[in-house]
């Protein structure tokens, strides 16, 4: 039994939760459009698997990035435990500014829960990440989780932190989609 990256991915996707979600095997993909500063954007959301046998293709997913959700469950503290190491990883393979959101998932399932918000929040705090319990089986957080993620992407691409169009940092900006044109120079007249 998986963490429930897949059904995350799922449910903002489709709108709906996948009961029979497999593991991942290799990397999965899916897309949206959704709106942020009054502009559409398309996200393009690589879900990659989660087992250690994979983690040398996974890593591979981290370069070019423009945002990572690392996703625990919250009834296995195990998953939890791994959060470190996947940090590391995410933090030596990605550009300075990749947005990284920390995902507690499974709040649906409260009474088996083992790993506490506070003890979450904290470590997210202490590692400069953002933070949100969701549930994929319930739909509660999860569009709040991707979009809030592609809103901070978006807020840095504004104030200049991501560079559009670069290799490594997965953005791509269609006809001055992502920022305002600056404003045109007046124009020097002379009457000579």
């Amino acid at each position: 039994m998986g963490v429930g990256k897949s059904c995350l991915l799922h449910q903002f996707t489709e709108r709906k939760f996948m009961s029979d979600c497999p593991h991942t095997i290799g990397v999965e993909f899916g897309t949206r459009i959704i709106e942020a500063g009054n502009q559409k954007i398309k996200l393009q959301i690589w879900d990659t698997a989660g087992q250690e046998r994979f983690r040398a293709v996974t890593r591979s997913y981290y370069r070019g990035a423009a945002g990572a959700l690392m996703v625990y469950d919250i009834t296995r503290r195990n998953t939890y435990n791994h959060l470190s190491s996947w940090l590391t990883d995410a933090r030596n393979l990605t550009n300075p500014n990749t947005v990284i959101f920390l995902i507690g998932n499974k709040t649906d399932l409260e009474a088996q829960r083992e790993v506490t918000y506070e003890e979450a929040k904290q470590f997210a705090d202490e590692n400069g990440l953002l933070f949100m319990e969701t549930s994929a089986k319930s739909g509660e957080k999860v569009e709040d989780a991707f979009v809030d993620t592609a809103r901070k992407i978006h807020q840095n691409i504004l104030d200049g932190s991501i560079e559009p169009n670069m290799a490594d940092n997965g953005v791509t900006e269609k006809r001055d989609t992502l920022r305002p044109a600056p404003p045109n120079p007046p124009k020097e007249s002379c009457s000579c």
